[in-house]
């Protein structure tokens, strides 16, 4: 696939469209090198993975579910157990961190455009790697200090569930461009 075709494909591929077929570890490193050279401004390079897998990606699964049910003002027996079935249907989990410039070079939006031009990286070359890939934001992320080990200054903006999947990936077709455009002459 050309620069353009693996664009228009990128997509989000659930957790539950995954099959139970490992990823490799070398295809990992790529996906994370990719991220790697992300633009970033001041070369802060803001972006910090955590990886999970196995029984740490299952504790994770059953921390999120607890965490969920011990906050919500609302619980939900349904959203309990498919915040345990996410982490469980994904071969990989990657918490998405950033490590904020304590020096305050840059603004903090774009230490945030750094790390989520880093992870559309990590999309790109997953779906070069016929890898599904999600992005998940969840309210739970506030408590991801409370699991990992974070530095100072470090804060969970999300987690990126990956697996292979069977499914053809789903059609897209964006709005007209030229909608979106105004031309300054």
């Amino acid at each position: 696939m050309n620069l353009i075709e693996i664009i228009k494909t990128r997509r989000s591929i659930m957790p539950n469209q995954y099959n139970n077929t490992p990823i490799k570890e070398n295809d990992i490193i790529k996906i994370l090198d990719a991220a790697n050279w992300a633009p970033t401004h001041k070369r802060t390079e803001p972006w910090r993975f955590k990886v999970l897998s196995g029984s740490k990606k299952e504790e994770l699964g059953i921390f999120l579910a607890n965490k969920f049910k011990s906050t919500a003002a609302v619980f939900s027996e349904f959203k309990f157990e498919k915040i345990k079935i996410n982490t469980n249907k994904a071969d990989v989990v990657i918490a998405i961190c950033m490590q904020k410039d304590v020096k305050q070079l840059v603004p903090e939006w774009e230490e945030v455009a750094a790390v989520a031009m880093a992870v559309q990286n990590m999309w790109l070359m997953a779906t070069e790697l016929n890898i599904g890939a999600y992005w998940s934001s969840p309210n739970l992320i506030s408590y991801a200090d409370e699991f990992f080990d974070l530095k100072e200054n470090e804060v969970c903006l999300g987690f990126f569930y990956m697996g292979h999947y069977d499914l053809p990936t789903p059609e897209r077709q964006p709005g007209d461009i030229n909608e979106k455009i105004t031309w300054l002459k």
